[in-house]
């Protein structure tokens, strides 16, 4: 039997610049043909190198995997490689075996963030990704008896809700809601789908969290929606992730099921420590 998962050795073979805040990195590496990206927000976990480290150090790879992961950990935190968690936006098998990553980079980011601003033909990475097609890092799953979908994400989940958009099949309805920092950051989504999309452009200076999560559910509360059975997916910053989630359950009367959601990272927090700080889901 395949392992769901597995480490597999990346060379960044381009960059783009999509937008002032969408970087998007190319991968390509030997083992890539075992690389098995699910589609939708399939996630994978990226491991960078440290400034001045040629590669990302981590452990052998000839032990399973909580004693891989101990041993991650036991590395002294200024040589251990950073560990980030990414969507894969698109795997291509021809005319070469390759991967894109999206970074949603910002002046004051984190490592993987000044890591995307300065990537360049024959950088290395590393990345846990899947080996099987149907994996958990796959959240976006549509049920049968759905009848519409709706769709929220910040520009770090836009990654996963563009791949969302381009794999949900033709016809089906969906009410989308896209937060980014500035207009030229509002891409053209290829979709098969009956897609209304509304853009929520952040205005300059706006860094309240509270205001923030406030202005997405005012968008969300305000919006008609379809009738019949919904499939909820909302991502990005966890406060207003959770904010809206409360807002589908408690006051649409969704039933919590049919919500899927995801804190990709919490205002004040790094990612480690979102990791140590899961969002709760409500009693």
């Amino acid at each position: 039997m395949t392992a769901p998962f597995g480490l597999f050795d990346l060379e960044v073979t381009g960059v783009a610049r999509l937008s002032p805040s969408l970087v998007r990195v190319t991968f390509t590496g030997p083992g890539l043909g075992a690389f098995a990206a699910g589609g939708r927000d399939q996630s994978l976990s990226l491991f960078l190198p440290h400034p001045g480290q040629p590669e990302p150090v981590l452990p052998p790879a000839d032990q399973d995997q909580s004693a891989w992961y101990a041993a991650y950990r036991a590395l002294p935190d200024d040589v251990r490689a950073v560990m980030r968690s990414y969507t894969v936006r698109e795997q291509r098998r021809s005319p070469a075996e390759e991967v894109d990553i999206d970074f949603a980079v910002h002046p004051d980011g984190g490592p993987a963030c000044a890591w995307a601003e300065q990537a360049a033909p024959g950088d290395r990475v590393t990345v846990l990704g899947p080996a099987v097609a149907d994996n958990s890092g796959v959240r976006f799953r549509l049920p049968e008896a759905a009848d519409w979908v709706l769709i929220w994400a910040d520009e770090t989940a836009l990654p996963a809700a563009a791949a969302i958009l381009e794999w949900l099949p033709a016809g089906t309805k969906a009410k989308v809601w896209l937060e980014v920092p500035c207009a030229e950051d509002m891409l053209e989504l290829k979709t098969a789908a009956e897609v209304e999309t509304s853009w929520l452009v952040r205005a300059a200076g706006d860094a309240s969290g509270a205001h923030r999560t406030e202005r997405a559910v005012e968008a969300v509360r305000a919006a008609e929606l379809p009738q019949g059975t919904p499939y909820c997916w909302i991502a990005g910053e966890a406060g207003t992730v959770k904010a809206l989630r409360r807002h589908l359950v408690n006051e649409r009367g969704f039933d919590r099921r049919s919500v899927t959601f995801t804190g990709y990272w919490r205002l004040g927090a790094s990612e480690d420590r979102l990791r140590e700080e899961p969002v709760a889901e409500d009693q």
